[in-house]
């Protein structure tokens, strides 16, 4: 990023930092932000987390997921390695499937407001089962809203075999 003038690079200290401290524990404030340089122009940003981990809030036993965050930006947009160190943070983090994909979702929404986002967790089974919750937002009073809408009833149409897993 040298070169580039601090407005343009956002509040990003993490990017580049070799004193990476990774937290054990649930941390939004780890999120940073950079602004969108092409504002005028509707794009889809997708981030897939193969490693992600959580534990069960009621027996503490790990739970590993993927996690895929597809967003369009607005103003700001969320930098890939605070990201990284975000999801890692929940790897003491007890909560159900449901919850770690929306409190995901609702901390992007708070940091970058963007314009559409959707967060689906793929979580391997335990007790033979497994569950990949998913939920999205639109912009209120946009046609990001009706997309939302959209994408969320039509989400699994074509479910995967589960023998990739």
């Amino acid at each position: 990023m040298e070169g580039r003038k601090q407005n343009e690079r956002g509040d990003i200290s993490l990017l580049g930092s070799a004193g990476t401290k990774y937290s054990f524990d649930y941390d939004p404030t780890v999120l940073e932000t950079f602004p969108n340089r092409h504002p005028d122009r509707d794009y889809f940003v997708k981030f897939n987390c193969p490693e992600f981990t959580s534990l069960c809030p009621i027996t503490g036993q790990p739970d590993f997921a993927t996690i895929y965050i597809s967003y369009v930006p607005k103003i700001r947009m969320v930098e890939s390695k605070s990201l990284k160190l975000y999801l890692f943070s929940f790897r003491n983090h007890g909560d159900f499937h449901e919850d770690c994909v929306n409190i995901i979702m609702n901390d992007l929404i708070k940091l970058m407001d963007p314009k559409y986002i959707e967060v689906w967790g793929k979580f391997l089974p335990r007790g033979g089962i497994s569950i990949d919750p998913y939920c999205n937002y639109g912009e209120k009073g946009t046609r990001w809203e009706q997309v939302a809408w959209d994408r969320l009833t039509h989400h699994d149409l074509y479910p995967e075999s589960i023998d990739n897993r």
